[in-house]
């Protein structure tokens, strides 16, 4: 080993095997005397890496416990962004394999920082929270799954998979993936179908079996998978197809509505259901569910007409009536704990 650059690292692969190790036996095994090997071991702690020394008959070097990772050279934006990804990620149900992945990776980041650092980080991940979290169960995606399907999109090349629909069946396709998206907690990729001939969008918990094919293609100029993805989601079959007339326009409509939850588009008839001077749009909700959905539409602060289906009708009454029965419950006296103008209940 020339270089002293080698030998500085290969110092440091010999501390990560665990245990005390001697300054003579440091020496032998770096061809070197034991004055280097302490300088060398300063040169490791000015890069943070935690050598501690010790003392007595048996004393030498070791690592902190626990230390693996290379020393990392991180700012504290740096240190900050990376850890809220890993557990943004986590929280949001974007974790690949099981969520102990990321918290040992987290882990990990956090020993190799600086102890100062560290202690602010970990002080802010004690105290943040994270808002809209996955409406449903986080599906798993195997790693290797979605690593697949990302350098397949990004070199656009096709991929032979095995797909699990929801209803069971198994099929055997190849996918032209134009890009993969992470929506409420799921991956999801979109792309032509050899199966439907259409741009279709596919669950990466529900693939198997993928293999990278020979080929290449071409992603559609001007082509959105996000949106792709979330119209899709909006269209999959459900049990209620529901159907709506709202007055706004449509991003003010839009704008009102959860991600991925509906469809807002021109009505279907040449006249609106109100004034001339009104404008409406139609909004199109597939559930397979009903009970949530009369919150939903309350919460857009706008005239609305339910076209189907005549269950809603009835769950909306109920809605209103419920509503109203809340708002002539008497308010209790709440003194100072209630601010001015607040609605208490």
């Amino acid at each position: 080993m020339a270089r002293p650059t080698a030998r500085v690292l290969a110092l440091l692969e010999s501390l990560q095997s665990g245990g005390t190790h001697t300054v003579a036996a440091l020496a032998a095994r770096l061809e070197v005397d034991e004055r280097t090997v302490r300088r060398y071991v300063d040169q490791l702690r000015d890069l943070d890496v935690p050598v501690r020394s010790v003392r007595g008959r048996h004393g030498g070097y070791r690592l902190a416990p626990g230390y693996r990772l290379p020393p990392l050279m991180l700012t504290e934006s740096e240190a900050l962004a990376v850890l809220l990804g890993l557990v943004a990620g986590q929280r949001a149900g974007l974790v690949t394999t099981a969520d102990p992945a990321a918290e040992s990776a987290a882990a990990k980041l956090r020993r190799v920082l600086p102890e100062a650092l560290g202690r602010r980080l970990a002080a802010l991940l004690e105290t943040i929270e994270f808002t809209a979290p996955a409406r449903h169960t986080v599906a798993t995606t195997e790693t290797d799954v979605l690593l697949l399907m990302a350098e397949a999109a990004r070199d656009r090349r096709p991929v032979s998979i095995s797909y699990t629909a929801s209803d069971g069946r198994h099929s055997a396709r190849t996918v032209y993936p134009y890009g993969i998206v992470a929506h409420s907690g799921r991956w999801y990729v979109t792309g032509a179908d050899s199966v439907s001939g259409e741009v279709r969008t596919f669950r990466l918990d529900r693939i198997s079996l993928p293999r990278v094919l020979h080929g290449s293609f071409d992603v559609p100029a001007g082509f959105d998978p996000a949106d792709q993805v979330l119209a899709g989601i909006a269209g999959a079959p459900r049990r209620h197809e529901v159907s709506l007339r709202v007055r706004g326009t449509a991003d003010e409509v839009r704008a009102r509505l959860p991600t991925g939850i509906a469809t807002v588009g021109p009505l279907d008839g040449d006249e609106p259901p109100g004034p001339s001077t009104d404008q409406w749009v139609g909004v199109r909700i597939r559930a397979e569910r009903l009970d949530w959905i009369p919150p939903l539409i309350a919460g857009l602060g706008r005239p609305f007409v339910i076209d189907r289906p005549d269950e809603l009708r009835d769950l909306m009454s109920a809605y209103g009536r419920q509503l109203a029965a809340q708002a002539s419950v008497t308010t209790p006296d709440l003194g100072d704990d209630c601010p001015t103008g607040a609605a208490a209940g």
